[in-house]
């Protein structure tokens, strides 16, 4: 299995985050897991512009070029996809919002019916599985209950489905446990 997490971790200084992944590395190394951690905040990864350039002009390529680019080729050839961060101000780091702003030129603009709901046609023959880690600095189990929802929403979006969903208080046995089941 590949797996690829995003670190949208912004503070370096965070060690106990960063830790928690690498910890997690670790447990997974020699499961037949190859680990790749992308730490977003030493990249250059600008926001969206939202031209429509990715779908229209150059499709599947974002016209402004940043390091979104490895992101996403990386995304593209991963089993599994880990996003982490801590929650700040009730969700994602910013520079984890901005990447997954950045993968949107993985689905075409076409749109298609999926169930009840209007969805983009996929691009690729394949998507990666999603899961979510973060660290709730608030405290609230609400911000947590919505950043989940909208991490399921976002699967659904890139043809994939939210798997977990995992606070960097959950034991690094448990997730492992829960990557290795797929």
């Amino acid at each position: 299995m590949r797996l690829l997490i995003l670190n949208g971790n912004p503070d370096e200084s965070n060690k106990v985050f960063d830790n928690y992944l690498s910890l997690l590395k670790k447990d997974l190394e020699g499961k037949n897991v190859h680990i790749r951690i992308i730490y977003l905040r030493d990249l250059n990864i600008i926001h969206c512009q939202g031209c429509w350039s990715c779908w229209v002009k150059t499709p599947g390529k974002c016209t402004f070029s940043d390091d979104t680019v490895a992101i996403r080729e990386a995304y593209a050839k991963a089993d599994m996809v880990i996003f982490a961060s801590p929650l700040i101000m009730g969700f994602v780091s910013s520079i984890l919002k901005k990447t997954m702003d950045k993968l949107i030129p993985l689905v075409h603009p076409y749109i298609e019916i999926v169930g009840d709901e209007t969805h983009h046609m996929k691009r690729q023959e394949k998507y990666p599985l999603i899961g979510l880690i973060y660290e709730n600095l608030s405290r609230d189990m609400e911000d947590v209950h919505i950043t989940t929802d909208i991490f399921g929403r976002f699967a659904i979006n890139l043809k994939s489905v939210l798997i977990f969903s995992f606070s960097i208080s959950t034991e690094i046995s448990d997730v492992t446990d829960e990557i290795d089941s797929y």
